[in-house]
């Protein structure tokens, strides 16, 4: 009785193996299946961004706004008579060869009419921020 009973389990066994291990196993299916998951983020991410640039490429062929608006972003173009300013966060030094410092020291009566307390000659090092 025992030898049945011992015979039967590993039979049990050995039909268990393919359905668990085998080649068309569940944990190949389970493995696959994440596989699957984890394209098809990938494939929705890559549509998203294809509709997004097919929109751009419609907008740049039908429109010169969106044109100007890419020259002016990404190239700094600007339209004649306009100005252009840039403002700096808090805690950031103006760059040392920069126009608005030229200016502050070719005129230091405006310097002075803005921040009286600074002296007239204040260059980088003096703290003037614009």
């Amino acid at each position: 009785m025992r030898l049945l009973f011992l015979v039967l389990f590993v039979l049990v066994g050995l039909i268990q193996y393919p359905l668990w291990l085998g080649k068309g196993g569940w944990f190949k299916v389970w493995d696959l299946q994440r596989q699957v998951a984890e394209q098809r983020e990938t494939n929705d991410g890559l549509r998203a961004r294809n509709a997004a640039l097919e929109a751009e490429v419609r907008d740049l062929d039908n429109g010169t706004g969106a044109i100007e608006e890419r020259a002016r972003g990404e190239l700094g173009m600007m339209r004649e008579g306009e100005v252009f300013v840039h403002i700096l966060p808090q805690n950031t030094q103006p760059p040392a060869g920069g126009a608005a410092l030229a200016t502050d020291a070719a005129t230091p009566a405006r310097a002075n009419a803005s921040h009286p307390a600074q002296p007239a000659n204040a260059g980088p090092s003096g703290g003037t921020r614009h």
